[in-house]
């Protein structure tokens, strides 16, 4: 008999060149961002890492608000932007000053977006982590972000199907707020409820039994595949963030057979929400459709940024599109 013990160990299959590559621009990254920015990633609060053209290296973290992280050099934080251009394999410099897309896995998926000079004077970069930590509604009430009044009335549109579309400005906690939405439609969705997420950075979160997330990418949009998710049954459809002509078919597939779905648009008001939405759709070269949003969206829930208290946001308005 083969004494097993006495083998020699097998071996793991060898890298490939193109993962051995990889890994070595993954570990740089590492490095470069260094003891400044790599632990930002494991705290579950941090929502946003931003770099200032003066160097300052400014954190968000969720209920607290920006806090002061310490200066990054010139030089670093050109690296960092460079690094990230190869993660995404393209380059950045002068004549291509913008870079923007998703972080390796390694880093989350964070999305980033970087600006490098003429558009500024030193090389800024902003990170947006996804949301580690799914804060419930109940939780936004312990931390008197909304009311208990306002929490039931969300938590009873979910039950009765309605469609919900939370609106704030730039940095309000829009997507936050979604993912307390998703979490309660999971807790009370079971296989019977086919979830379908359709974003175009992966910062949704839904443990639902029976969920569909798709992305969108720069050949296939938003209206490709809200069109595609027409044919894969589903029974509540989610947007992360409404910007473009998708507007018209998010609010076609809510209204024919498809209640109970979400998504953010950017807006400083509830109101202005539904003529954002209503402008998003007319850009497709289509005719104002009030009609169709009275009909679609059932529950404008606005979300802004409030520096007076505690969480530096709280729920203002929630306000049917009626």
């Amino acid at each position: 008999m083969t004494n097993l013990a006495s083998q020699p160990p097998v071996d793991a299959a060898p890298q490939t060149p193109q993962a051995e590559q990889r890994g070595r621009l993954i570990d740089q990254m590492k490095r470069t961002f260094g003891p400044s920015i790599m632990p930002l990633f494991d705290d579950p609060l941090v929502v946003e890492i931003m770099l200032n053209p003066d160097g300052k290296l400014l954190v968000e973290r969720h209920g607290i608000g920006i806090t002061e992280a310490g200066v990054l050099s010139e030089t670093l934080a050109r690296n960092v932007i460079n690094l990230v251009a190869a993660s995404l394999e393209t380059v950045a410099g002068p004549d291509r000053p913008i870079l923007e897309g998703a972080l390796p896995r390694e880093f989350g998926g964070a999305r980033f977006e970087g600006v490098l000079p003429p558009l500024v004077a030193s090389p800024t970069f902003a990170i947006r982590l996804r949301a580690r930590t799914v804060f419930t509604l109940d939780q936004y009430v312990d931390q008197r972000i909304m009311t208990l009044e306002q929490a039931d009335q969300i938590k009873q549109a979910v039950v009765d199907r309605k469609n919900i579309l939370v609106s704030g400005g730039t940095g309000s906690g829009k997507t936050t707020l979604l993912n307390a939405v998703l979490h309660h439609i999971a807790s009370i969705a079971g296989l019977d409820q086919r979830i379908v997420l359709i974003e175009d950075t992966a910062e949704l979160q839904c443990s639902a039994p029976n969920v569909v997330p798709m992305l969108a990418t720069d050949q296939i949009d938003m209206t490709r595949l809200l069109k595609a998710t027409m044919r894969l049954r589903p029974d509540r459809i989610v947007v992360g963030e409404v910007r473009d002509r998708a507007a018209l078919a998010l609010l076609k597939s809510w209204n024919t057979g498809h209640p109970g779905g979400a998504a953010t648009l950017h807006a400083d008001s509830a109101a202005l929400a539904l003529l954002r939405l209503d402008m998003l759709i007319q850009e497709g070269g289509v005719p104002s459709q009030r009609d169709l949003i009275r009909e679609a969206v059932h529950l404008v829930i606005q979300i802004s940024r409030d520096p007076t208290h505690p969480s530096r946001r709280r729920v203002v308005e929630i306000r049917s599109a009626i």
